[in-house]
């Protein structure tokens, strides 16, 4: 394991790096110096010196003042750094394995806005509450799309730099900033022996209302983003770990030349039942073997089911963990995130208290997809793009099936190869366990859990 002899914050304005800074520094033996190669200062607004060294000596070699921060700073010393400061220093840190490479993210609409309204009111940090200035921002679409393209080039030019050096990032969004267990994660991954007992909230949030209210023309941002790539599938980084395609659990018909890809937590069973329909099944493929059956079955067609997001996940839920058959992300979710279980197989005690631990579960579940958590990516809860990436990793499919049409499609599959459908698979009971416990908090944390799979596959909020 690499020891860590520094560390750098790629970033970007209004993400929160001035709050992850200051709790970094609330760290003993950590200190981070700031923007310490921003064009115009070093370190902080109007400061031109920093260890001896000027701003004109920085700008004509800025080497000396990185080997500077590094020796005469006692104990970890790091500084922000974000798309446009100095690229001669962006390259030198990334080749360096013993520098720690934290990534902190926002939502690009959220930081846009925060920075429109920080630029109108002169305002960039809040200590006072008392003192915050407010004020509407004008949502300009060319200045969001310039916005968008810089914060994307910069995480993709960070992310190829980790992949071709085999390193790694700890990577944290904006909203992991006020959990004190995910900082103390940070910690962990420097190296350091010093925990938080708290956040730091010295630094106040600004501007906390809905970012509707924060524009005078709240009407252009839907139709700007409906014209963004938003998520940027395509250019973005993604952190979560690639899947390989699971051929072993892939299903094929005998006499209907059908192969279904299980996606984990999803209608499995119902599915199988309807293959089942149009003759005997073959499983337990590996790679040649399902080359060679497709090779034995011109006219084939290869499909999978993907389920919303929200009730696979409650599903794993129910199945995997509450039923203690994943022992060891049970026991996680329990020591580390505090979740409240009753014993394996038992129910819970009011849908109050599911509705508590489940929430708990879909955060442990974002952080995975993060590639944030000890436990591997179960796949039982890897996000439904990153498994079906892996199932095209073996060869592209025909079909990608959402659940609610289910009946439909696979009357199209029957149809394809010259076959009568069987029955639809009944109703699944899963909805009704969901309909149980539901509310806008578990909608919203699915949301940020699986924002590539409501994205990627479109889903819209669960309607039961």
């Amino acid at each position: 394991m690499v020891r860590f002899t520094s560390f750098v914050i790629l970033a970007g304005m209004r993400t929160g790096s001035n709050f992850l800074e200051a709790n970094l520094n609330a760290l003993p033996g950590v200190l981070s110096h700031g923007e310490v190669f921003n064009p115009h200062f070093i370190g902080k607004k109007d400061v031109t010196e920093l260890f001896g060294i000027t701003l004109e000596a920085r700008e004509a070699n800025p080497k000396p003042l990185l080997r500077k921060l590094r020796a005469e700073t006692p104990g970890l010393s790091g500084f922000r750094f974000f798309h446009d400061h100095d690229p001669r220093v962006l390259d030198i840190v990334l080749a360096d394995p013993a520098c720690a490479k934290i990534v902190l993210t926002r939502n690009p609409v959220d930081s846009y806005v925060s920075l429109q309204i920080a630029m109108a009111t002169g305002q960039w940090k809040l200590t006072d509450a008392k003192r915050l200035k407010s004020a509407t921002a004008r949502f300009d679409e060319p200045g969001f799309r310039d916005h968008l393209a810089a914060t994307q080039d910069f995480q993709l030019r960070i992310l190829n730099a980790l992949q071709t050096t085999g390193q790694t990032a700890f990577v944290l969004d904006y909203e992991d900033l006020a959990s004190v267990e995910v900082l103390n994660g940070l910690a962990a991954f420097l190296g350091v022996e010093g925990r938080l007992k708290a956040v730091d909230d010295t630094l106040k949030k600004q501007n906390p209302e809905p970012l509707e209210d924060k524009l005078e023309n709240p009407q252009d941002l839907a139709a700007a983003v409906a014209r963004a790539d938003l998520f940027a599938l395509a250019r973005s980084p993604v952190f979560e770990p690639r899947r390989a395609a699971a051929i072993p659990q892939v299903v094929a018909g005998d006499a209907a030349p059908l192969l279904f890809f299980p996606v984990r937590s999803g209608p499995d069973r119902a599915v199988r039942d309807w293959l089942s329909g149009l003759g005997a099944l073959t499983e337990g493929f590996d790679h040649r073997s399902l080359r060679q059956w497709k090779r034995d079955h011109p006219g084939h067609r290869a499909f999978t089911v993907v389920r919303h997001p929200l009730l696979r996940a409650h599903v794993a839920f129910r199945e995997k963990i509450v039923s203690g058959q994943l022992a060891d992300h049970r026991r996680t979710l329990i020591r580390a995130y505090k979740a409240r279980l009753p014993d394996p197989g038992q129910p819970f005690a009011d849908p109050q208290a599911e509705r508590e631990a489940f929430l708990v579960f879909l955060g442990y579940c974002r952080l995975a997809t993060l590639g944030q958590t000890g436990n591997r990516v179960d796949p039982n809860w890897a996000s439904q793009s990153a498994v079906v990436q892996g199932f095209a990793g073996f060869h592209p499919l025909d079909l990608v099936i959402r659940e609610d049409r289910l009946p439909e499609a696979l009357d199209f599959l029957a149809a394809e190869i010259g076959a009568k459908a069987p029955p639809p698979p009944p109703p699944d009971p899963a909805a009704q366990a969901l309909a149980m416990i539901w509310d806008e908090t578990l909608e919203t944390a699915a949301a940020e859990a699986y924002a590539r799979d409501y994205t990627g596959f479109g889903f819209t909020r669960w309607r039961g």
